[in-house]
């Protein structure tokens, strides 16, 4: 009995094996890698991305200074400009603070909170607009008519003054202290809740075209329950700009965060992220340290514009009609 069940183990093992192998081939084989690996600007952008995140999430083990222990900062290191300036301290590549700081492991450390919130914040716009979509394109009639409008509402709103609304709304629900501990979950919620749309109408639309299809009167005719024909055999087919969608909205989330922390309703100071930084740097850009806003503002350009390219061409990627 043993040795049969190590037999179907070992099998199992095996075509999991073989199944991944051969969708890596295919993926590699594919048209999607093709254009990947003849475009030296998306070879870059991919490179700069896969590198923040890197800094990001590794940068509590390899961060030259953890700016989160008190214990290790001196006010005696503040304003000390870059390694290449006078006065700089090789300790201190960019520079440091107002309080201390190492700007380089600030970025890194604010980096890790502006892109858990974006990256949180994308996943639940993304699973709002998918199954709010799919209902609205698959059903139609009233239920379509009444998602549909109050996309529309939502729409004649900046995403930036729905965030706001949303920020104000629990701050005056919750007490000072509660809202400072939950601030991180309520800006993902906000920054969600505005950008579910764009997910919302994109689905929507190409739910009205596959629902038509063989597949799916094929999938009714046999008895199937609509939640498992929208799961198994329509999701798949609008997954496409879907995540076209989630690649540029990372960038929108990342530019949301930052401006709501530069104007000081974002994550709480104790949590700073690279909006926080840069205006934290405003504040002494005029009296000569310009490092301390230059590099945070830099590094955000850059993550930001990396992301983009890589929406871009994900976007022409997968469009059928521009192979």
């Amino acid at each position: 009995m043993a040795d049969t069940n190590m037999t179907d183990d070992l099998g199992a093992a095996r075509s999991l094996w073989f199944r991944i192998s051969d969708g890596a081939r295919r993926f590699f084989d594919g048209d999607v890698f093709y254009s990947f690996k003849r475009s030296p600007v998306v070879i870059v952008a991919f490179v700069v991305t896969m590198l923040f995140f890197l800094l990001a999430f590794l940068a509590p083990w390899i961060a030259p200074h953890n700016t989160y222990d008190v214990v290790t900062l001196n006010l005696m290191d503040a304003f000390r400009p870059p390694v290449w300036e006078a006065g700089g301290d090789p300790s201190y590549l960019l520079g440091t603070d107002d309080q201390g700081r190492d700007v380089f492991s600030t970025i890194m450390f604010g980096a890790r909170v502006s892109l858990t919130v974006g990256f949180l914040s994308v996943i639940l716009a993304m699973v709002m607009g998918i199954v709010l979509g799919l209902v609205a394109g698959y059903f139609g009639g009233v239920t379509d008519a009444v998602i549909m409008r109050i996309a529309d509402v939502q729409l004649s709103f900046p995403a930036i003054l729905i965030v706001l609304l949303i920020d104000g709304f629990t701050r005056s629900l919750l007490p000072r202290g509660m809202h400072e501990e939950i601030a991180l979950v309520i800006l993902v919620l906000a920054i969600a809740f505005a950008n579910w749309v764009q997910f919302a109408r994109t689905v929507r639309g190409s739910c009205l075209v596959e629902k038509n299809k063989e597949y799916v009167q094929a999938a009714r005719v046999i008895g199937l329950h609509p939640a498992l024909i929208l799961i198994r055999h329509v999701l798949p087919n609008v997954m496409s700009p879907v995540l076209v969608i989630a690649t540029i909205s990372l960038a929108i989330a990342i530019l949301t965060e930052a401006t709501l922390s530069f104007l000081g309703v974002g994550v709480p100071p104790t949590q700073p992220s690279l909006g926080t930084l840069i205006r934290i740097g405003n504040d002494f850009l005029f009296s000569g340290e310009w490092w301390m806003t230059i590099f945070p503002g830099a590094a955000l350009v850059i993550l930001v514009l990396a992301v983009n390219l890589l929406g871009d061409w994900l976007r022409d990627a997968l469009n059928p009609k521009l192979r």
